[in-house]
């Protein structure tokens, strides 16, 4: 078996045991939402961005933890939190003062019994390798998070498609919110 066909068989064996009506639930609480805000870091902190970016591509207030442009966070507005331990510092000092405003959390992580997992109204959990190989996540051949990150970009963008089925946008309304300053 070749690298490439042992880490899309890592990915689908992870991907097998995400719970698809978490995935429901949390596209519903994004729509519910005024507006979406993601935060993570390093890796983790790159597929949130994408997240972010895909749904402001589907009609979304959306925006990144950080960055110079972010306004503050709100009652009601969700802050979707990754951190595979669950236990980045700054991620869960960041849910945490979400949480004391009002805001609705949803923990991205491998870790259930984690202080991110604590404060999150609701959790997707990926069982998935992160760079401290702890009980309970899939081993994998590739280092560190690696395993992490690529089920949670393709989770996050399955629940990018729950929310454009819901509110029926689909390639062609995307395209249209697409930078067109290239």
């Amino acid at each position: 078996m070749s690298v490439m066909e042992t880490i899309v068989n890592e990915i689908s064996s992870v991907l097998a045991h995400v719970d698809r009506t978490s995935l429901e639930d949390i596209s519903g609480r994004l729509i519910r939402a005024p507006r979406v805000f993601v935060v993570g870091e390093g890796r983790s902190g790159l597929m949130g961005r994408a997240f972010a970016m895909r749904l402001m591509h589907l009609g979304a207030t959306s925006f990144v933890v950080g960055e110079t442009i972010t306004p503050s966070i709100q009652e009601n507005d969700v802050l979707v939190a990754i951190s595979g331990s669950g236990k980045t510092e700054q991620v869960v000092r960041v849910a945490e003062k979400a949480k004391a405003v009002g805001a609705v959390i949803v923990a991205v992580s491998t870790n259930r019994a984690s202080d991110l997992a604590k404060v999150a109204d609701a959790l997707l959990l990926i069982p998935a390798a992160t760079k401290y190989r702890q009980a309970g996540e899939q081993e994998s051949i590739q280092p560190l998070g690696s395993l992490f990150d690529q089920c949670v970009h393709v989770t996050l963008d399955a629940i990018s498609l729950h929310y454009a089925a819901q509110l029926r946008e689909d390639n062609n309304s995307a395209f249209l919110r697409h930078s067109n300053m290239e």
